[in-house]
């Protein structure tokens, strides 16, 4: 199965919510980065893409539509190998994306900051990507900015949407020519519900079923 939809957005875009938005359109299942704490048979193969080896298809084997990191910073690579997908990029204000991953993927607390042996080379080429401190604000506004830049100069016009998150259902629905749900707009993994679910002890792998759920009950 080829990628339809590629989602170059960094993560804390409102890549969950996304994620879930896709899925009820009929793209799911969508690849989010907690697709790969589900499924850690799969981190010797990004492993491998970190290291210039992607097998792509067996990678996203299954999946018509990819969000969220370690999928979105091979956007170029992956937008060359499946020319009839669309890219979708998840913007929002600069600053405020900085704050959501100090106080979450980021933070001392996350999964993504101090993980078990088997998954460290994994995160080690996630964080790597970034190419600097990801504490440093000024830093990383400049890499958020830079990365949206790149994005709108490389991908044609027609295979692109610009998407912030708070937009809805309808530019989505028009872009992927789809009918607007009659459902709202899922809104999932918020700043306070990610905090909320680490202070329980939660895993990502039981976060992501709740953040599934949480879709079926809408």
């Amino acid at each position: 199965m080829a990628l339809k939809v590629i989602g170059s957005g960094l993560g804390r875009t409102g890549t969950m919510s996304l994620k879930l938005a896709l899925e009820q359109l009929g793209l799911g299942p969508c690849h989010h980065m907690v697709e790969v704490f589900m499924h850690p048979e799969t981190v010797p193969l990004w492993v491998a893409a970190g290291q210039g080896q992607g097998d792509w298809d067996a990678i996203f084997a299954g999946y018509p539509s990819m969000v969220d990191h370690p999928g979105c910073i091979y956007w170029r690579e992956l937008m060359d190998l499946y020319p009839d997908a669309k890219v979708l990029h998840t913007v929002r204000d600069p600053d405020q994306w900085f704050d959501s991953t100090q106080a979450t993927i980021f933070a001392p607390y996350s999964p993504a900051t101090a993980p078990p042996p088997p998954m460290k080379a994994f995160f080690d080429t996630v964080h790597g990507w970034y190419r600097g401190d990801i504490h440093d604000r000024d830093f990383m506004v400049k890499v958020f900015q830079r990365h949206t830049e790149e994005v709108i100069a490389t991908v044609p016009k027609d295979r692109l949407l610009v998407y912030e998150a708070g937009q809805g259902w309808e530019p989505l629905c028009e872009f992927l020519g789809v009918p607007v749900p009659a459902s709202p707009y899922p809104r999932e993994n918020s700043r306070q519900q990610f905090q909320d679910r680490m202070a329980q002890g939660l895993t990502p792998i039981e976060i992501g079923k709740l953040a599934k759920a949480s879709m079926h009950q809408a």
